[in-house]
């Protein structure tokens, strides 16, 4: 357990605290007006303590501080680590989906709009999110009759200027073509920034700007341009109707509605930008620390606000409680949209009335994750406290890691590692393996190489400051797992006391045929009840660590039976590999071009076609 630091040492200012665990892996930060003072609430009676604060500080082995200028970039900072570290102990939040935005590539010397998931760059100019994907589509379609921008990927973009000719969108008048140069800069960059408008929710400009245009070319008798703009006006007015106009005001809101209990809260958050409803999102937030209304409002507003907000930053917040400190939040977010921001609690009127409809999408959220989390919650800490009963480890196996091996009589040899945190599967540590000092079929010997590989990394990682570890097997499992009878316990056993890990990490094996375990120091296997959660864990582990092994085999062996002479070619891809073996008829064909012919073909750049001629002739 940690010692309490001498108060003299720690600072009288704001700033962030972290707690680390004997490993040196960051467990649990906190942000504080005065870190003395709030370090101290730390070290009092621990019965006094809440029940998950005294078991992070039961857990934690040292606390280091980070002192700051303010209470703003206490908060900063305070995030940014915890998305870096990912503490077991703070509160952990997990989108329902990932949702879809559609992202117009201002970065780009020519932009176009795209529908993309997932991170987004810093520059770009991002709408939503959405609750589908094709709903973006569809107005995204929509729009293109009025704002004809380019939709098409980069590579796309410049095979067409390389041979000179429009694709077909610019022929359905979809696209101004600025890939051959149809239109020229300034129009285009006004095209762009007429979209960006629109889909702001300045919509009112571009109905009068078409209509005008309408009613002037029919004055003037050219029926088809009026035929034209009729036709994008209609566009334009259905892919208004799609956004949902819920304030008279031209205002700009987030409101954030929110359903908890004890373990959990789901959060629903409607974006309103200029009256209408430009997009929603939800999320889950794991309440692994205690947390009171305030304190769990001013997690949520930190998790939405902390990054660039992609659709612009709002006016006002409407929240169901206040956050602890809101002029905090408030400056915050202020500071970033560069005017005055409000956080309040909505209480008569349309605002009122949004609320209660985005807080009633959170309680139907949080009752379908309930249903899942019931189940799913507790089997995994049923399984967890079983496996430590039966297995008589000194604490419950949080992480935990199984390994496999797969080949073909010696051939493609490979091993994989999946790695399980509190249950559940996290493939972001999962590690394959290729075999190198293993002639043949030798499963022993092939384990004793991964398992002596793997924990050789750990050891050289952990003698490393924590700041510059790398992560990747930074942390022991609390239970490792070879897939095997006691032959393969024997090996792991063999390579935990060869870097002396025996005392330190438990290992089991588990035998296929009757799934039992096999553990150090006894002859006879572990049966475990057959409908025991524990087993049911274990088979999940085996089984994603065999699949794991076989997919990594099977892409070897697909990739050496399909090797060409066409491999290694600098420049030269899988997708221009396949094309120019469909357009010349054949790996013997490329074989036989001139170094002519291949610069003659349009779409292969010179540098990659003088690289194949060189490959193929001299290699």
């Amino acid at each position: 357990m940690i010692a309490r630091p001498p108060a003299a040492s720690v600072p009288n200012t704001p700033g962030s605290y972290q707690f680390k665990d004997q490993d040196g892996r960051v467990i649990y930060v906190g942000k504080a007006k005065n870190l003395r003072s709030r370090l101290a609430s730390y070290f009092q009676n621990p019965r006094k303590l809440p029940l998950r604060t005294r078991q992070m500080v039961e857990t934690a082995e040292s606390v280091e501080w980070i002192q700051v200028a303010n209470e703003v970039e206490a908060l900063m900072l305070e995030f940014s680590l915890i998305q870096r570290h990912k503490p077991r102990f703070n509160v952990r939040f997990t989108d329902d989906k990932s949702y879809p935005f559609l992202c117009l590539t201002m970065l780009d010397d020519w932009p176009r709009a795209m529908v993309i998931r997932g991170k987004r760059k810093k520059g770009n100019r991002y709408f939503g999110p959405y609750g589908q994907a094709y709903a973006i589509r569809e107005t995204l379609d929509l729009l293109l009759r009025t704002f004809p921008i380019r939709t098409c990927s980069d590579n796309k973009f410049r095979r067409h200027a390389k041979l000179g000719k429009p694709c077909l969108l610019f022929h359905i008048e979809k696209c101004v073509g600025p890939c051959v140069e149809e239109v020229e800069k300034s129009a285009y960059d006004q095209l762009v920034t007429e979209l960006v408008s629109f889909l702001a929710g300045d919509t009112d400009e571009v109905v009068k700007k078409l209509t005008k245009q309408m009613q002037a070319a029919s004055v003037a008798m050219e029926y088809e341009k009026a035929a034209r703009c009729r036709d994008r006006l209609a566009s334009v007015r259905k892919a208004i109707e799609k956004q949902q106009m819920v304030f008279a005001q031209r205002t700009d809101v987030d409101v954030i509605g929110v359903v908890d209990d004890d373990l959990e809260a789901a959060v629903q958050v409607f974006f309103v930008r200029k009256g209408k409803v430009m997009g929603h999102r939800g999320f889950v937030v794991d309440k692994a620390e205690e947390l009171d209304q305030a304190e769990l409002m001013s997690r949520v507003l930190e998790r939405l606000y902390f990054d660039d907000n992609p659709i612009g930053w709002p006016k006002e917040v409407l929240v169901p409680q206040m956050p602890d400190n809101p002029q905090l939040y408030e400056e915050w977010i202020s500071e970033a949209r560069g005017t005055k921001v409000e956080i309040r609690v909505p209480q008569r009127g349309d605002k009122r009335s949004l609320h209660q409809t985005v807080t009633q999408n959170a309680a139907e959220m949080f009752k379908r994750h309930r249903l899942k989390r019931t189940n799913d919650h507790n089997s995994r800490a049923k399984a967890l406290n079983e496996l430590r009963q039966h297995l008589s480890l000194s604490q419950v196996p949080l992480r935990i890691e199984c390994y496999d091996m797969s080949h073909i009589q010696g051939s493609d040899y490979v091993g994989s590692m999946v790695v399980v945190e509190d249950g559940l599967p996290k493939k972001s540590d999962y590690r394959r393996f290729r075999i190198q000092q293993v002639d043949g079929n030798d499963d022993f010997a092939a384990m004793q190489e991964v398992l002596t590989r793997r924990l050789s990394a750990y050891i050289k990682d952990r003698q490393l400051p924590v700041e510059q570890r790398e992560g990747r097997f930074s942390y022991p499992p609390q239970l490792l797992v070879v897939d095997g009878g006691k032959g393969q316990l024997g090996v792991a056993m063999r390579v935990l006391g060869d870097l002396e890990l025996a005392g330190e990490i438990p290992v089991v094996a588990l035998a296929k045929q009757f799934e039992e375990l096999f553990v150090p120091g006894t002859s006879e296997p572990i049966i475990l009840p057959r409908q025991s959660e524990a087993l049911y864990l274990l088979q999940r582990i085996r089984d994603e660590s065999h699949r794991f092994a076989v997919a990594y085999h099977r892409q070897l062996r697909n990739k050496r039976m399909t090797r060409s002479a066409l491999d290694g070619v600098v420049g030269l891809g899988p997708a221009r590999k396949k094309r120019l073996i469909a357009e010349l008829g054949g790996v013997n064909a490329v074989k036989r071009a001139s170094l002519n012919h291949l610069k003659a073909i349009t779409w292969l750049p010179d540098e990659v076609a003088e690289n194949l001629y060189r490959h193929l002739h001299n290699p």
